[in-house]
């Protein structure tokens, strides 16, 4: 069984960092090098994106949350701290679902638990259509303009860019058919422990209504909405996310 690349860096409580659509570990390592003095910051790379872009991806939420324990067993790491973005929000919705016990803490960060994102810029079936006509390397690169309030002159963009040019056709075909046949929102009771529901007011990807939805169907939750910031928030003030995040993970 292939399993995930990863970034690893630090020592401390693990604290697993998990990217979303088009994304790779890259795009958390301003989050690596702030965490690392405290946590084990293990960084997947999902299949057909990042450096995980030699696997074939799934096409349902609940195998890539699978592939994402298997990695972790296969490291030893048993109970940890679970960040997930965009994507990777639904993500690590579906692990706190599936094995409650071994998430402590959980942030869920520019996502919501409906896979077919009703507020988004752009329907699913128009981001099939535009990787048709387009390409992948244009329509990651268009995306990816839509994470930043500054679009492409924004200071993260370059990375988002690089990045997502290593996703596979697969990959982004993929993962929007699990978007469409996912709906983690029968499951939110069920996430015990702790939650953080953050969110950036400019998000074009995920309105307010999914925020909203985790916020008041976790029953452990908390929220943090970061004021000027679109949907990779992280980037765009990373002092003040990981500043949110800290104090979270610190309660």
């Amino acid at each position: 069984m292939a399993l995930l690349s990863y970034t690893r860096d630090g020592q401390g409580f693990p604290l697993v960092l998990q990217h979303g659509y088009f994304g790779g570990a890259e795009m958390w390592q301003t989050q690596i090098d702030h965490f690392k003095s405290r946590f084990d910051v293990i960084a997947p790379n999902l299949s057909g994106f990042g450096d995980s872009a030699d696997l074939i991806a799934p096409d349902s939420i609940e195998e890539c949350a699978q592939q994402v324990f298997d990695l972790l067993d296969s490291l030893g790491v048993e109970q940890f701290y679970l960040l997930g973005h965009s994507m990777g929000g639904m993500i690590v919705q579906q692990m706190a679902a599936m094995q409650n016990d071994r998430v402590k803490k959980l942030v869920c960060y520019g996502t919501g638990p409906v896979g077919v994102l009703p507020d988004r810029f752009e329907t699913l079936d128009q981001s099939r259509e535009r990787l048709a006509i387009d390409g992948l390397e244009t329509t990651a690169k268009r995306i990816a303009a839509t994470w930043l309030v500054e679009g492409e002159n924004a200071q993260g963009f370059s990375v988002c860019e690089n990045v997502g040019k290593k996703a596979t056709m697969q990959a982004a075909l993929a993962s929007l058919t699990a978007w469409e046949k996912w709906n983690g929102c029968s499951a939110l009771p069920m996430i015990s422990c702790p939650t953080l529901v953050l969110w950036g007011d400019r998000d074009r990807s995920y309105g307010w209504r999914q925020p909203e939805s985790l916020w008041h169907g976790i029953p452990d939750s908390y929220l943090a909405v970061m004021p000027g910031c679109a949907h990779n928030a992280h980037m765009e003030k990373p002092a003040l996310f990981n500043m949110i995040v800290d104090d979270f993970l610190s309660d």
